[in-house]
């Protein structure tokens, strides 16, 4: 898209083969799986029915809307709900200069057995400036129009091969006669495993394709079907010029690969930027035979594939596993249901740009008839939630920005007033101690997090010897931050702690630099010095998007904490408690 030849770079990273994700992050999403919020769910008496399907696609003879390259589609699933409203399930990846493409990104949604499940399929071509950009944070309207199908969930399902190809047409049905190709739908059901496999792949005595240099290759990794063909799991980033790569470690779990007995299809493909990549070899070996190529630190040969059996050309270009680990993934809910704790901490924001607390339009007004302000609101609401994960439902609870009883402007002072204890039992402590500050507070600033951040992970830290801990920083504000680079500064020293930090934003200010601290733009926030955030920890919650039924409050503060409670958890090799203890008495 965009009248010229694709920027290639981003579609020579790889795809599917990162350490599994506990969640989808791709979008706001209800009809995907997010162990959290059902752990929720289910402790409130909600057992829904469903069963967890994840959705793969492939299209035929799209339209081509570029000049001097083809298109560059990428598939966004949609739910239409009763009220007709569309809400988005997830996005595939984007593949570059691609009429005939073949996705490796799922897209997961829960078929509910009672429920007619109305889904939206629209194909997008992905304007080149974007490329390198995660396809989360896309704006579709500044992405070309390919194509859209529509369908109920259950006729994928009830088909033999789970797999029904629709015929895209234009928006709301339009475009005439004109040819929008077609979007084929395989669901698969998802395997429940903790089982993952870490494997390193090395390639020698590659056949040259190129004429003025050597390829540049990759492998792509499909798994058989009992239906037939093959579905795409992942991909290798490609490695310039080089007949003899080594590519990094690939991370694929059970719910991929299936079993270590499931034929996998691995093909070796020569990139070229204009998406016409050359299948130059592929061969077929299953995960236990790749264990068993590293075990016996042996090679084996690509062929040609022919139609007629038994005629395919073998190949000099080998395969190798350099690297073969098992892995158990843990889930968190094996974590929190183990006896990990979950311990919250909340600062709310009393900065002079909330306005007057005496006047109705400030945020910080307290009505007289009980009609609850902006933080209440998001004290009461998201207190319920943080307060079912809290072990034991006492908060330390701090402000920020306002001026004390002693005079003083204060970045982090104690919410109920006294001097040596911060922690308030409950949502309805922190409201009272909410209260009792609006009262005793003058709104003062400037807006700084980086003295609560600091305090946050003073905290955390100090827990690091017991190894049972996790904890949560909310912070509710208005949006406008003063020390930006100061926050960062913090965030990113927190950043190997085992913390998380909730920005709830309240009122109708611009919330650009939260989204910036949110960092969903897959750039790791970096600090003054140049050192770069270990993890993501922020996420950012606008509370009038919950407000106005976008997102549910539960979606939207647990959408992102499972992956970042399990990114810490995995990086620092922490099991859940129970498989430590097995561990500790099983034999050696």
């Amino acid at each position: 898209m965009g009248g010229c030849f694709s920027d290639v770079r981003g579609g020579k990273d790889a795809v599917g083969g990162d350490l599994p994700r506990p969640t989808e992050p791709n979008a706001n999403n209800d009809g995907a799986h997010n162990d959290a919020i059902e752990f929720f769910y289910r402790a409130h008496g909600a057992y829904p029915l469903f069963t967890q399907l994840e959705l793969s696609f492939s299209a035929s003879k799209l339209l081509d809307l570029d000049v001097t390259s083809k298109s560059d589609p990428m598939v966004v699933v949609y739910l239409k709900k009763n009220d007709g409203k569309l809400e988005e399930l997830g996005r595939t990846e984007v593949i570059l200069n691609n009429l005939n493409p073949v996705w490796i990104q799922k897209v997961s949604v829960a078929y509910q057995f009672e429920t007619v499940q109305n889904l939206i399929f629209r194909v997008y071509d992905v304007d080149t400036q974007y490329h390198n950009v995660p396809v989360k944070t896309l704006n579709l309207r500044d992405q070309e129009f390919l194509g859209e199908g529509s369908c109920v969930l259950s006729e994928i399902v009830t088909k033999q091969n789970r797999s029904l190809t629709l015929t895209l047409k234009g928006k709301n049905g339009q475009g005439g006669l004109r040819n929008f190709g077609t979007l084929t739908v395989h669901a698969e059901e998802t395997i429940a495993s903790r089982s993952a496999v870490e494997i390193k792949f090395r390639c020698a005595h590659l056949d040259n394709k190129d004429l003025f240099s050597k390829s540049d290759p990759f492998l792509r990794i499909s798994r058989t079907v009992e239906t037939g063909g093959s579905i795409p799991i992942c991909k290798t980033e490609v490695v310039d010029n080089n007949l003899n790569p080594t590519w990094k470690p690939l991370c694929l779990s059970m719910q991929q690969f299936g079993s270590k007995d499931t034929p996998l299809v691995i093909e070796w493909f020569d990139f070229n930027s204009n998406g016409n990549h050359i299948l130059i070899g592929k061969l077929q070996k299953s995960v236990a035979d790749l264990e068993t190529l590293f075990k016996e630190k042996s090679g084996v040969n690509f062929f040609i594939p022919s139609s007629r059996a038994g005629h395919e050309k073998v190949l000099k270009g080998q395969l190798f596993v350099d690297q073969f680990c098992e892995k158990e993934q843990f889930s968190f809910v094996d974590y929190i249901s183990s006896g990990f704790e979950l311990n919250f901490m909340v600062a709310v924001d009393f900065t002079g740009s909330n306005g007057d607390p005496r006047k109705p339009e400030s945020l910080h007004y307290i009505d007289p008839y009980g009609r609850l302000n902006s933080y209440q609101q998001a004290i009461t609401e998201v207190g319920q939630v943080i307060q079912f994960y809290d072990a034991d439902k006492s908060f330390p609870a701090w402000g920020f920005g306002g001026r004390t009883a002693n005079g003083t402007v204060s970045h982090c002072f104690n919410l109920n007033g006294n001097a040596s204890e911060s922690e308030v039992v409950g949502v309805e402590g922190i409201m009272a101690a909410y209260d009792s500050a609006v009262r005793n507070v003058a709104l003062s600033g400037p807006t700084l997090f980086g003295l609560v951040v600091n305090r946050a992970a003073e905290i955390a830290a100090r827990s690091l010897s017991s190894n049972n801990k996790y904890y949560v920083l909310l912070i509710i504000t208005d949006g406008i931050l003063t020390d930006l680079q100061e926050t960062k500064d913090a965030l990113v020293r927190a950043s190997n702690l085992p913390l998380s930090i909730l920005i709830v934003g309240v009122g109708n200010a611009d919330f650009k630099q939260m989204e910036i601290l949110d960092a969903d733009n897959g750039q790791r926030l970096e600090s003054s010095t140049g050192r770069i955030a270990m993890r993501d920890i922020v996420q950012f919650v606008p509370m009038r998007d919950v407000q106005s039924g976008q997102i549910s409050v539960v979606q939207g503060l647990l959408e992102e904490l499972p992956g970042q409670l399990l990114s810490y958890m995995r990086s620092m090799d922490i099991k859940p408690l129970i498989f430590n203890a097995a561990a500790q008495v099983s034999p050696a």
